[in-house]
C-alpha cells in the first residue's frame, strides 16, 4: 500500500482501500485541477485503471471530483472529449455537471456526452432505429400515456372485473422491463394455470403491440431496447464500445438491472474479429487496440453511496454498488468521508443511525467546520401540536434572518401534510408542497403536445385519439370506436382512416370535423423539415448543428396548430377563471418553444419532443421561491437546506408499517432517515406526535426506533409546552432511555419509564393507558406554556379589523395583545403577543380569534 501524505491517522483506513499505486498518474501536486482537493478526492481524480468505485458520503464533493476527473483526462490528453460518456439521473444534475466541466475546460468540453441514462439511449436509438425496427422519429410515451393505453386495454378485455387497474399493470410492466423481461421472455415463464397471470400476459402483449403499431417506446424501453440492440448486433455495440473509452456514472446506488446491464455492455471488450470487421468498414481503430488486436473494455468510474439507496420501490438494486468489486475485478475503492455541507452534530447523528445497517462499506462522515447547534427534538400531543412547533420554529428562524427558501419540512407520507398545511396557513407561513402537478403533466399542456406529436409521428394513435375531440368538435366515443374498428379491419393506421373518413358515412357535421382535423395535421406536417440525412453520419448535437437547412420553427408550427385548432380561444371563451389559467399555461408552452429554438438553433420538432419527454421531476423546483418547502423524504434526495425539519418520527410512519413485510425494508427506511438528516446544513429538528390520525382514526403512536439510535448528548429535547407530566405530575414527560438488551421485544426496555418485563405487547398496553410515559424527550428545561393541545381550528372572520393595542382571544393560545397588522385584504397578518404563548403571526381571515 502506498502512503498518502497529509492524511490524518483516523482516515488511514479509508486510504488503505486504494491499491495498485501504478494505476495513479503521478500528476503534479501543483496542478490547478488538484488544488483544493482533499487527499481522497485527489486520489479519485488521479486514478487510472479499469474500474473505480468512489464511495461518496453526503456532502463530500462528489460532483467536484467527477468534473475534475473528466477535466484531468482531457487536459492531460489521455482522452478526447468525444471518448467520454458521463451519466447522471436527472437533467438538472447533468446540466450542472456540464456547466462545471465547461468552466474547467472551456471550448475543449464540446463533443463529450454528459446526460441522463434515458437521454444517452435516445441518441443511440434514434441513430440506430432501423436495426430495432423503428422510425428515427419514434414517440416517447410518459406515464400518463402508458396509463391511457392500459386503461383502454383493460376495459376492452374486461380485466377490471378481476381486479386489474391501469396503475397496477403499469407498475408490473415497468418492473419487468427494468429486469429486461419483454413479452416473449415473460410468456415463456408464465404460470398458464393461473387465470390472473394469463390475463396479465394478454394485457402485456396488447400493450407491447400497441406501442409498436404507434412507433412508440415508453421510458423503460429506452434502456432495455438499447441493451437488446447491443446484444443482438455486436458490431453496433462495438461502435460505441470503441467510441466511449471512459464511462462515468453518478448515483450508482440508484441503478436498476437494466441500467447495470447497459453499463456492462458499454464496458465490454471488443473481440479481435469484430475489430477487424470494423476496420474493414473504414472505422478507425488504431490507437485503441491492445496487443491481441481487440479493444479493451472502457475505464469505468462509478460514484455512489449505499447508505443513500432509497429507491428500491422503483427497481433500484443496492447490490449493484455493494457487489461492485465482485462484478469488476481489479476495482479500486476510494472513500470520501469529509463533509462540506453539515455541522459535526448533524453528521454524528447521521453516523449513529446508519451504522445500525449491515451489508455496507463502513464510513464515518466528518467535518472540520465545528460541532454547530445541537439537534432539536420535540414530542407533541397531536399532529397539530407538532405542526405548531414547526411553524413557531420557522417563524423564529425567519425573524433571526433565515430566508424561508432555506428551510424545508420533510415527511414520510403525503398524508402528513394536512396538519402542517392547516397550521402554516393559519400562522401565515408561506410554503409550497414540492411534488404537485408538473407543468408538462397538466391536461392542457398534454393536449397541445399531442398535436405536435401527431404531426411528428403520424403512426401515433394515442396522440390522435387525445386531440380527436379537443377542443370539442362533436366527435364522440362512438365515432372514435368506429374509426378504430375500421382501421383494424382494413389494416390502416388511425391517421389514414381520418383522412378517408367519408368512407364511413358519418353525418356531415362529424365528417367535416374529421376532415378539418386531418387537413390541419397534414398542413402542419408539410411545415416540418424532411427526414434527416441518410449518409449514416453521426448527427451533431442540436446546439452545434448550424448547417441544417432552413425549416419552419417549432414555435411557428405550434402557433399554427393553436390558432387553427382553436384550443386557446375555446378556453378563453368559456369565461371560467381556471380555463383562463389553462390558456396561459398553453401560451407559456409556446414561449418555451421559442426559448428552445433560441437556445438550440437548427433544432427539429423531434428534438423538442425529446427534450420535453426527458424533463425530470426535480427540474421544476424553484430555489428562489421565498417559501418553505414541504416534501417527502424521497423527494428531498439531492437537495440541501440551512434548516431541516423531519416530522412524524413514529413507528408505523418512519419506519413505515409496510417496511416490516418487505425484505430489507427496515434498512431502506433507515437509509431514508439518513438521507433526510444529511440534507441539513446548520440546523436539524426531529419531531413526533403521541397520537396521529391515520386512515380516518386517531391512534396512540410509539416513538420511532431510530430515535433510540441517536446518542443523548446530540439532541436537545423540547416537550409540548404546558405541565404535561405523568404519574400525577411527579415525573416529567422529558424522559428517554435506551432499549435494553432485550431488543425491540425485550422485557428490560425502559426502566426510566417504569416499564419492566412483558415484551412489546405489554408495553403497548401500558402505552395505551398512559401514553405520556412514552415521550422520548430528554431534557427537563422549563419552556413557555400554552394550551397543551393545539387544534387545527379556523374561523371565517369576514371583515374583522384589528388595530395595535387591541386585545384578542385565541382558541389555542389564550389572550393576547395586537402589536402590528400588516398586509391588505385577504392577506392581512396580525402580529400578536400572547400572555402565555409568546409572539405569533396569524392570518386574520381564518385565525380562530375574537376581540375581547
Amino acid at each position: 500500500m502506498r502512503a498518502v501524505p497529509g492524511v490524518p491517522s483516523r482516515l488511514r483506513t479509508a486510504m488503505t482501500l486504494i491499491h495498485e499505486p501504478t494505476e495513479f498518474s503521478g500528476q503534479d501536486p501543483n496542478d490547478p485541477l488538484l488544488l483544493g482537493l482533499n487527499p481522497q478526492q485527489r486520489a479519485a481524480v488521479e486514478y487510472r485503471g479499469p474500474a473505480l468505485l468512489i464511495v461518496a458520503g453526503a456532502g463530500s464533493g462528489k460532483t467536484r471530483v467527477l468534473t475534475h476527473r473528466i477535466a484531468s483526462l482531457v487536459e492531460k490528453r489521455e482522452a478526447w472529449p468525444s471518448q467520454i460518456l458521463a451519466i447522471t439521473f436527472t437533467n438538472k444534475a447533468a446540466g450542472e455537471m456540464r456547466e462545471r466541466v465547461e468552466l474547467l475546460l472551456g471550448s475543449s468540453a464540446k463533443g463529450m456526452w454528459i446526460s441522463t441514462f434515458h437521454s444517452a439511449c435516445v441518441r443511440i436509438l434514434r441513430r440506430e432505429a432501423a436495426a430495432v425496427g423503428l422510425s428515427s422519429s419514434f414517440t416517447i410515451y410518459d406515464s400518463s400515456d402508458q396509463r391511457n393505453i392500459l386503461k383502454r386495454i383493460i376495459k376492452q378485455l374486461a380485466a377490471d372485473t378481476v381486479g386489474f387497474t391501469p396503475a397496477a399493470a403499469q407498475g408490473r410492466i415497468s418492473n419487468l422491463k427494468n429486469e429486461l423481461s419483454d413479452i416473449e421472455s415473460f410468456a415463456r415463464n408464465v404460470n398458464t394455470s393461473d387465470p390472473q397471470e394469463m390475463m396479465f400476459l394478454e394485457i402485456f402483449r396488447q400493450y407491447t403491440q400497441r406501442l409498436r403499431a404507434a412507433g412508440a417506446l415508453d421510458f423503460d424501453d429506452l434502456i432495455g431496447e438499447t441493451v437488446f440492440l447491443f446484444r443482438a448486433f455486436p458490431q453496433v455495440a462495438a461502435l460505441y464500445q470503441r467510441r466511449f473509452r471512459h464511462l462515468l456514472v453518478d448515483e450508482y446506488q440508484d441503478t436498476n438491472h437494466a441500467q447495470y446491464s447497459l453499463i456492462r455492455e458499454l464496458t465490454t471488450p471488443v473481440a479481435p474479429h469484430i475489430v477487424a470487421e470494423l476496420e474493414a468498414q473504414g472505422v478507425l481503430v488504431s490507437g485503441v487496440q491492445d496487443a491481441s488486436g481487440g479493444i479493451p473494455g472502457a475505464s469505468l468510474t462509478v460514484v455512489g453511496d449505499s447508505d443513500q439507496s432509497i429507491y428500491a420501490f422503483r427497481g433500484a438494486d443496492i447490490r449493484n454498488i455493494t457487489e461492485f468489486e465482485r462484478d469488476f475485478s481489479g476495482a479500486t475503492v476510494v472513500l470520501l468521508e469529509q463533509n462540506y455541507r453539515s455541522t459535526q452534530n448533524i453528521l454524528s447523528t447521521a453516523n449513529s443511525v446508519i451504522q445500525n445497517n449491515f451489508d455496507r462499506k463502513e464510513k464515518r462522515l466528518w467535518t472540520d467546520s465545528g460541532d454547530g447547534d445541537p439537534i432539536v427534538g420535540f414530542t407533541g400531543y397531536t399532529a397539530h401540536d407538532e405542526a405548531q412547533f414547526v411553524a413557531d420554529e420557522v417563524d423564529a428562524l425567519h425573524r433571526a434572518g433565515t430566508a424561508y427558501r432555506d428551510m424545508a419540512v420533510f415527511y414520510r407520507t403525503n398524508a402528513q401534510t394536512r396538519a402542517l398545511e392547516e397550521i402554516f396557513v393559519r400562522q401565515a407561513v408561506p410554503y409550497r408542497v414540492v411534488g404537485g402537478t408538473k407543468f408538462y403533466e397538466r391536461a392542457e399542456i398534454k393536449d397541445a403536445m399531442a398535436y405536435l406529436i401527431a404531426v411528428a409521428n403520424p403512426l401515433d394513435e394515442l396522440a390522435l385519439r387525445r386531440i380527436l375531440n379537443t377542443p370539442k368538435r362533436g366527435i364522440g366515443s362512438v365515432t372514435e370506436a368506429a374509426l378504430a374498428s375500421f382501421a383494424e379491419h382494413n389494416g390502416l393506421t388511425f391517421r389514414e382512416v381520418l383522412r378517408d373518413s367519408d368512407a364511413l358515412n358519418f353525418g356531415p357535421k362529424v365528417s367535416g370535423a374529421l376532415r378539418g382535423l386531418a387537413d390541419l395535421l397534414d398542413e402542419a406536417a408539410a411545415m416540418v423539415d424532411p427526414a434527416p440525412p441518410s449518409d449514416g453520419a453521426d448527427p451533431e448535437p442540436v446546439e452545434h448543428n448550424l448547417s441544417a437547412p432552413h425549416r419552419t420553427s417549432v414555435s411557428d408550427i405550434l402557433a399554427f396548430l393553436l390558432e387553427r385548432s382553436g384550443l386557446v380561444t375555446t378556453l378563453r371563451a368559456s369565461g371560467d377563471p381556471q380555463d383562463e389559467t389553462r390558456a396561459e399555461n398553453i401560451e407559456e408552452l409556446l414561449a418555451q418553444t421559442r426559448d428552445f429554438m433560441r437556445e438550440n438553433p437548427g433544432a427539429t420538432l423531434v428534438d423538442f419532443l425529446t427534450h420535453v419527454s426527458l424533463v425530470a421531476a426535480a427540474d421544476e423546483l424553484d430555489d428562489a421561491s421565498g417559501t418553505v418547502s414541504l416534501m417527502t423524504l424521497h423527494t428531498a434526495k439531492g437537495l440541501e437546506y440551512d434548516s431541516v425539519f423531519i416530522t412524524g418520527l413514529e413507528e408505523g410512519i418512519l419506519p413505515h408499517q409496510m417496511s416490516a413485510h418487505e425484505p430489507g425494508g427496515l434498512a431502506e427506511e433507515r437509509r431514508l432517515f439518513y438521507v433526510g438528516i444529511t440534507r441539513a446544513r446548520r440546523r436539524l429538528y426531529l419531531s413526533l406526535a403521541m397520537s396521529r390520525a391515520q386512515f380516518g382514526e386517531v391512534s396512540v403512536a410509539m416513538p420511532s426506533r431510530f430515535l433510540q439510535e441517536i446518542p443523548d448528548p446530540l439532541i436537545q429535547w423540547k416537550q409540548s409546552p404546558g405541565t404535561a407530566n405523568s404519574r400525577n405530575g411527579t415525573s416529567p414527560r422529558a424522559l428517554n432511555a435506551r432499549r435494553g438488551s432485550g431488543g425491540a421485544n425485550g422485557g428490560e426496555w425502559n426502566e426510566k419509564r417504569g416499564i419492566r418485563g412483558g415484551g412489546l405487547d405489554e408495553i403497548r398496553g401500558i402505552r395505551d393507558r398512559d401514553p405520556e410515559r412514552f415521550s422520548v424527550i430528554k431534557g427537563t428545561t422549563t419552556t413557555a406554556q400554552w394550551a397543551n393541545r393545539v387544534t387545527g381550528r379556523v374561523r371565517d372572520n369576514g371583515d374583522l379589523t384589528l388595530a395595535p393595542g387591541e386585545r384578542i382571544r385565541h382558541v389555542d393560545f389564550g389572550d393576547g395583545r395586537v402589536t402590528q397588522v400588516t398586509g391588505e385584504g385577504a392577506k392581512r397578518i396580525a402580529h400578536i403577543v400572547f400572555d402565555t404563548a409568546g409572539a405569533k403571526k396569524l392570518l386574520v381571515k381564518i385565525a380562530p380569534i375574537e376581540k375581547i
